[in-house]
């Protein structure tokens, strides 16, 4: 039974291997790791929260469980943009944080190997705010994508959620 289990848990993984849920934010294309997503939506009210950071948007309220929520183009200090009908929120999950990202724009679920995957320049690129979230580019097609490490991009942004454990567990 637990080898039944194992092997599930193991071919899911192997399926999710390589693939990236890609967005757009500016003119540049991003990718994030399929296996950190757990759903995207569109976009939802949002609550402030009273002296937070400027890219921290706020919270929503998804299905019960408040989740703070981040504008990715603030995040690496791009103009703030309004938001449209194709604007939605990725939801992801880093290390037991749920936390949602705000994107101008979805692409496409990319596959792409280790072997496609570059560590991005370091050449010029001294006090671009986006460069310490990037791991990795990768070329697709006619396009280069930055990578993200989405670790780096919470880090600093974690927001403890009073009463976020008892909600974990009442589920």
């Amino acid at each position: 039974m637990a080898e039944e289990v194992l092997e599930e848990v193991m071919e899911e993984e192997d399926t999710q291997k390589g693939k990236f849920m890609t967005f757009r934010t500016g003119n540049e294309y991003y990718g994030i790791s399929i296996s950190y997503v757990n759903e995207i939506i569109v976009m939802q009210p949002i609550t402030a929260i009273p002296e937070a950071e400027d890219y921290i948007k706020g919270l929503i309220n998804l299905r019960g469980k408040i989740i703070p929520v981040i504008d990715v183009r603030v995040r690496f200090e791009m103009s703030q943009k309004d938001y449209t009908d194709r604007t939605c929120i990725i939801v992801i999950n880093v290390k037991s944080t749920t936390i949602g990202l705000i994107v101008e724009e979805i692409a496409e679920v990319d596959t792409i190997m280790d072997s496609d995957i570059m560590p991005p320049p370091t050449l010029g690129h001294k006090g671009k705010e986006q460069n310490k979230y990037v791991y990795g580019l990768a070329k697709t097609g006619n396009t280069v994508k930055l990578l993200l490490d989405p670790e780096r991009l919470i880090e600093d942004a974690a927001i403890e959620i009073p009463g976020e454990e008892n909600q974990e567990e009442e589920q």
